[in-house]
């Protein structure tokens, strides 16, 4: 039998009884008495930050998962891991991601714990724990963050980041003055939290919940209120029932079937493009595959049923009021697995039959009504994307998913920054803006760059969505015609590198096609001249550090963009 408390894991010494005699020592040294090391012990992930706004209520939840983990006879050890904040990460929060889930497998590896509660909320920082959670398998409850409460503006309703990008593009685009933006920036994020928007961290805090790794209604639970600080001593609670059980395991409550559930409510949700790469990333962990073709099916089967910006109209914490999760399995429950079962040992089919459905609302729909009868996503095919691209298409203008537009090729980040504004740009609002070189290695780090913007002397002529294609990734809180994932990526040869400006580019969300119209010997040509050149645009090859490590070692995004050592099976590239 594994040992558990304080004789987990002893340092090596070479002598086991004084490894334990020492470690006592240093706790006691804390003023722990004997009778707290004889109990259980629950680790706290703490990923509080000064850089990291979205987290400001970490201090409260770690406070009240210790009373949680008291209250229930166990022994509450915090301790510290990388924090990652979107705003504050550079080159990109994805160039963290897989350090961070590193860091707190270590940890979990290294230290003496029973059973772990992990805090996460913005943006990677979920992602990066269920890939933890999976690689290490000590039994694990995540605890959202949870989402800011809305802002308001001039009898407007605001949340970050969706209306940042709409009144960003309004001011770019001379329809707002200089002093309004300045005004609804102090509006956009009034409380701590994350986006309170269907953004990337509120989709993989659905995530975590459909699948069973965090309790109910702990993905919707506004930041501020007492229920989130309940539902962290409830969260607590359970962690020391694990410890002492010693189960279930992560792999136990991420399965094949729970994976599934997980792709169903990405759908339905409206969710992050992002939670593709991070449910493919973790599920890779485990050696269960994410299919894109299964994500497609999915899409053609599963309605948006939630109406959140940026598919609809609402906020998440009238998401939470309608009933959260459970309410939206109860629309979904013939596409769901009923019998998977989460981190209490309780099936979603017991839950369903415990929820509660006469309250009024309006925001998550009923099948008969859907947002988006089409879903959210569509995987795309075809000579541009051999391993695929995703695109939003719930987010998207609709005349613009059936379109053939001449491309503007801008060749990385910098090149786009520089010339997109530019009056002698030359681009029309039926082209095509292609960003290439932004990939996982290209950029490096796979920046949500894919959010092009609508070039200025456009935006002043009242142009607010275009195509728009990339190997980049996009924020869950922006909209728009945009392609994104294309893989593999143009920095390792995809066929986005071989597209010239004036090409014809057709995309075709209902066929799921996406085409460059050039032909094959031009494309021959082409690919001579890139083999022989290399990658116009790509970031230098660094060669030390972490940024070596990952440059040598990420895998696109069709793999999840993890490292290629973490993941069973999978050799270097």
């Amino acid at each position: 039998m594994t040992a558990q408390g304080m004789k987990r894991g002893l340092t090596s010494y070479g002598d086991a009884e004084f490894s334990l005699f020492l470690r006592k020592a240093f706790v006691k040294a804390m003023g722990l008495s004997d009778d707290a090391l004889a109990r259980p012990i629950v680790g706290i992930a703490n990923t509080f930050s000064d850089y990291n706004a979205c987290h400001g209520n970490v201090p409260k939840l770690v406070e009240a998962i210790k009373r949680g983990v008291m209250l229930a006879g166990g022994l509450p050890m915090e301790f510290p891991t990388i924090s990652i904040h979107e705003s504050f990460a550079y080159p990109t929060s994805m160039f963290l991601r897989n350090l961070m889930a590193m860091d707190t497998e270590e940890m979990l590896r290294a230290q003496p714990m029973d059973s772990v509660v992990l805090i996460g909320g913005c943006d990677k920082t979920i992602p990066a724990q269920m890939m933890a959670a999976a690689s290490a398998d000590v039994p694990a409850v995540f605890v959202p963050v949870g989402p800011m409460l809305v802002g308001h503006h001039r009898g407007e309703t605001l949340g970050a980041c969706t209306d940042c990008r709409r009144l960003w593009s309004d001011f770019r685009g001379g329809r707002i003055t200089a002093d309004e933006i300045d005004a609804v920036n102090g509006r956009l994020a009034p409380t701590a939290g994350t986006c309170m928007v269907m953004g990337t961290a509120s989709t993989m805090a659905c995530i975590v919940e459909i699948m069973g790794l965090a309790l109910p209604h702990s993905a919707s639970i506004p930041a501020t209120h007492a229920d989130r600080l309940r539902s962290a001593e409830a969260s607590g609670r359970q962690a020391v029932a694990m410890a002492e059980s010693g189960g279930p395991k992560p792999s136990e409550v991420m399965t094949r079937a729970a994976f599934r559930n997980a792709l169903v409510v990405l759908q339905a949700i409206g969710g992050s493009t992002n939670g593709l790469i991070h449910l493919t990333a973790a599920a890779g962990r485990l050696g269960i595959p994410i299919d894109l073709d299964e994500v497609d099916a999915l899409g053609r089967e599963v309605p948006v049923l939630v109406d959140l910006k940026p598919s609809g109209r609402h906020y998440m914490e009238h998401f939470h009021w309608a009933g959260g999760v459970p309410r939206l399995v109860h629309e979904l429950a013939d596409l769901l697995d009923l019998d998977a079962r989460d981190v209490c040992g309780t099936s979603l089919r017991e839950r369903l039959a415990q929820l509660d459905t006469r309250d009024a609302q309006d925001v998550i729909r009923p099948r008969s009504d859907p947002i988006n009868a089409g879903g959210s996503m569509a995987v795309l095919r075809g000579n541009l994307a051999p391993r695929g691209a995703i695109i939003k298409q719930s987010a998207a203008t609709p005349r613009l998913l059936q379109h053939t537009g001449r491309a503007v090729v801008f060749d990385s980040v910098d090149d786009m920054a520089a010339r997109i504004d530019s009056p002698d740009l030359d681009v029309g609002a039926d082209d095509v803006l292609v960003l290439r070189n932004a990939g996982p290695v290209g950029a490096p780090g796979m920046p949500e760059a894919g959010y092009l913007p609508i070039p200025k002397k456009l935006a002043t002529q009242g142009v607010k969505d275009m195509v728009r294609l990339s190997d980049a990734r996009m924020s869950g809180t922006a909209f728009g015609a945009i392609v994104l994932h294309m893989t593999p990526e143009a920095a390792l040869g995809g066929p986005l590198a071989l597209v010239r400006d004036g090409d014809s580019v057709r995309l075709d969300v209902a066929g799921r096609r996406l085409d460059l119209l050039v032909d094959d010997a031009e494309l021959a040509r082409r690919r001579q001249d890139f083999e022989a050149n290399g990658a116009r645009g790509a970031a230098p090859v660094p060669t030390r550090g972490y940024a070596a490590l990952f440059h040598r070692s990420v895998l696109q995004a069709d793999e999840g963009c993890d490292f290629d050592f973490l993941v069973p099976g999978r050799g270097s590239r």
